[in-house]
């Protein structure tokens, strides 16, 4: 569809005394720049404290594609049931398949569904942090993108967030794509193991087995250098 675009815009002359050219409005020349397109990809959605927190993302050990995916699911760009249906694409079932009761979109999805809130409140009680989690996705990432959170090595505690978030959306993908069905457990230690991946790959030093590591989650997340 879009090079049947440009070709039929390509076809019309519109000034008959001058060549038609493409112009990139952002640049001054006319001329595409990486750069430009960046700054105005981030735009006004990136300003104040949301600067900062993208900042914090892209200084994560974590694959690249997962920081994208966090990037996507800050912005609400994900392809939940909702905003499918917001696209004009038709959907059946848009609940969620997890809880099978709320229109799937992204809040719900990964931070208030029935089935998944309990998992981060298991995560705060590793911490031994006491919180109300925000109702929207960008407050809810903000909140652990917070620096001096007492006793916890803050940038694990950020791969953990981006770990379990990926999770969520692989299961949920399981259960759309391979009828899958949703297993809690099942969900927190694919979160765990890619939690302990990403820290075998990423972390300088980091040398304790799975089994040994993953039996004492809380002794992970303590201050540390690094």
């Amino acid at each position: 569809m879009a090079d049947n675009f440009i070709n039929e815009v390509a076809a019309v002359r519109v000034q008959l005394n001058c060549r038609d050219d493409w112009v990139w409005k952002p640049e001054p020349s006319g001329q595409y720049s990486a750069k430009t397109d960046y700054d105005m990809l981030w735009g006004d959605a990136v300003q104040g404290e949301d600067v900062a927190d993208f900042a914090q993302l892209w200084k994560l050990r974590i694959p690249s594609k997962a920081a994208v995916f966090v990037w996507r699911l800050r912005q609400d760009r994900l392809s939940t049931k909702a905003n499918l249906n917001r696209r004009q694409v038709e959907i059946q079932d848009q609940t969620c398949p997890f809880c099978k009761s709320t229109v799937e979109d992204t809040t719900h999805l990964f931070f208030h569904c029935s089935k998944i809130i309990p998992l981060w409140w298991e995560t705060t009680s590793w911490v031994n942090i006491s919180t109300v989690f925000p109702l929207h996705q960008r407050q809810h990432f903000a909140q652990h993108m917070i620096d001096g959170v007492k006793g916890i090595c803050v940038s694990r505690w950020r791969v953990w967030w981006v770990a379990l978030t990926w999770s969520v959306w692989q299961m949920k993908n399981n259960i759309i794509f391979s009828n899958g069905t949703f297993n809690g457990n099942k969900l927190m230690e694919d979160a765990t193991f890619l939690f302990w991946t990403w820290l075998r790959n990423y972390e300088k030093d980091f040398v304790t087995n799975y089994n040994q590591w993953s039996s004492n989650l809380i002794e992970a997340f303590a201050v540390r250098q690094g």
